[in-house]
């Protein structure tokens, strides 16, 4: 209570002064060398399933039992696995066909007509007769007044959803949100009792963009753990969707603007589908590592600080690579898992704090964020009870930044802590000036924000203390472009790690203030995580 009543700059101060009572100190020099050792070649670019995941997790836990901490994994283990199901499509598996009010059957011919991909977990899909109903984008968001479905029920029938979100203010303008992904209108049917959703391409089968989207289809792909369960995704082309609509006697012309919030979705009277569906299943394990530090008076009360260990591999997984074919991952994301290793290691040598602090070192983010999807579907700790996640992905490499930049500015009270200590060192927190990147949905923060715990992720700070934003801004795009996910992004003996160990030392004052206080910090009133989040307030109470 005491902590809500102050202003932002009196709890930076007393944060800031406890933290130096408390001696801590990132040393530059000890993250370099770290990072240096888990991106070396030896370590093969830490690819998932590999010996490189066995030498990056037994280093990480060798480091963890020196410093004194204790497992923080499932059963008092240190490692947590995550199973990753890879669905191939079997050749000539796939049929459809859809049934007017007439009774005439019409098969669908897959690749011209529609697309289908099996969804469940059995990589098999088997509907008969289904009701189509027709939603819009799919979109459910009460912060924004905004609801395709309605009052109709889509239970045991397929949605069809058009892709993306309304352009404009109401759905944070330049910035997208989660609203427009393909898995957010996934989640929103399955939640409501669809078997299926199909996403209507608004141009005709011989078009670039239904030619892209049939190559797409027939790729090999990884199941999202916690993904929506649901029995078929795919794809439709104008063409047969005005078949359906002509057949359910609908005019599309004289439908609500699906655009500006007046729509609601309609049911399409007559018209059901029919798919059949296979493909084959390879499963890959891996593992999260995880370490914790009991808290002393909560300890059913988390915060968690994450990065991925993971890369893109090595010669094994690019054979045809000219040159290094090592993918040592330095920047991306060994100076993360660094930085929460040292994390770990500056909070162990304060007071032990009030709450739990776990320090997570996700696997597979490069194929999707697939493990921490896998934890936040498979919580070792309760999310409900899970006080926030702080991601860190690629540590800054410049000198001293006035600005801290974070993904998803605007989503929750995290980045109004951060400011409150930023500001009385004469910094800032701002957005991450790339909204066309999408960033804040595509770190392992997100998996936490999707299932409603507050997730923060600093980034590159480019406003320089020495040259401005004009030099900063153009050395860090021209890293990024030079480097980011390429085989030259190596250890160097030239990193400039202070901005690196300014805002790992924010992050230590943010998460110590957490985990020594009784506050949740929450969303936005416009996020679209608030009600996710809302639906467990009953366990915060």
């Amino acid at each position: 209570m005491f902590r809500k009543m102050m202003g932002g700059a009196a709890v930076a101060a007393v944060l800031l002064a406890a933290g130096m009572a408390s001696a801590q100190d990132f040393s530059a020099a000890r993250i370099s060398d770290n990072i240096r050792t888990i991106s070396a070649d030896e370590y093969q670019g830490r690819y998932p399933g590999t010996e490189g995941e066995r030498m990056v997790l037994s280093w990480l836990q060798a480091q963890y039992e020196a410093i004194g901490l204790e497992p923080g994994g499932p059963d008092g283990r240190w490692l947590q696995p995550v199973e990753l199901k890879r669905y191939t499509p079997v050749a000539g598996a796939a049929s459809a066909s859809w049934t007017g009010p007439d009774g005439q059957v019409h098969p669908l011919t897959p690749g011209t007509d529609i697309i289908v991909r099996a969804a469940t977990n059995d990589g098999r899909a088997s509907i008969r007769d289904a009701g189509v109903v027709f939603v819009g984008h799919g979109i459910y968001a009460p912060e924004r007044q905004w609801d395709d479905y309605g009052d109709i029920d889509v239970r045991g029938k397929v949605v069809v959803v058009v892709g993306g979100e309304p352009d404009g203010e109401r759905f944070n303008g330049e910035y997208a949100t989660n609203y427009q992904s393909g898995a957010s209108k996934a989640d929103e049917a399955f939640r409501r009792g669809a078997i299926g959703i199909i996403t209507l391409a608004p141009q005709p089968a011989a078009s670039p963009m239904w030619q892209g989207a049939l190559r797409g289809a027939a790729r090999s792909r990884t199941l999202t753990p916690g993904a929506a369960d649901l029995e078929f995704s795919g794809a439709i082309p104008h063409d047969t969707a005005a078949a359906w609509a002509a057949a359910a006697g609908l005019d599309i012309s004289q439908l609500p603007n699906i655009a500006d919030g007046s729509f609601k979705a309609v049911a399409l009277p007559g018209v059901s589908l029919s798919v059949e569906a296979a493909e084959t299943i390879e499963t890959l394990v891996t593992h999260n590592l995880l370490a914790r530090i009991p808290g002393t008076e909560h300890p059913d009360e988390t915060i968690i600080y994450s990065a991925h260990w993971d890369h893109v591999g090595g010669a094994a997984q690019h054979p045809n690579a000219p040159g290094d074919n090592i993918w040592n991952g330095a920047w991306d994301n060994a100076s993360g898992t660094i930085g929460v290793l040292e994390m770990a290691r500056q909070i162990k040598a304060a007071p032990a704090p009030k709450r739990s602090i776990v320090f997570a070192h996700m696997a597979a983010e490069e194929m999707g964020l697939m493990g921490a999807y896998g934890y936040a579907a498979n919580p070792v700790y309760p999310l409900e009870t899970t006080v926030a996640d702080i991601n860190i992905d690629m540590l800054p490499l410049s000198g001293a930044t006035r600005d801290v930049p974070i993904f998803g500015k605007g989503q929750n009270e995290l980045e109004d802590r951060l400011q409150a200590l930023a500001e009385p060192l004469g910094r800032y927190v701002s957005d991450d000036g790339m909204p066309e990147e999408g960033f804040y949905y595509r770190s392992d923060h997100f998996p936490f924000a999707r299932m409603g715990v507050p997730a923060i992720m600093p980034w590159h700070g480019w406003d320089w203390v020495d040259g401005g934003r004009e030099a900063g801004e153009a050395t860090w795009r021209a890293k990024f472009a030079a480097d980011y996910h390429r085989a030259s992004d190596e250890w160097s003996a030239d990193w400039d790690l202070t901005s690196a160990v300014e805002n790992l030392t924010l992050l230590y004052h943010l998460g110590l203030d957490l985990a020594n206080s009784g506050d949740w910090p929450g969303w936005k009133p416009t996020s679209e995580f608030a009600v996710v989040r809302a639906r467990s307030d009953a366990a915060r109470q």
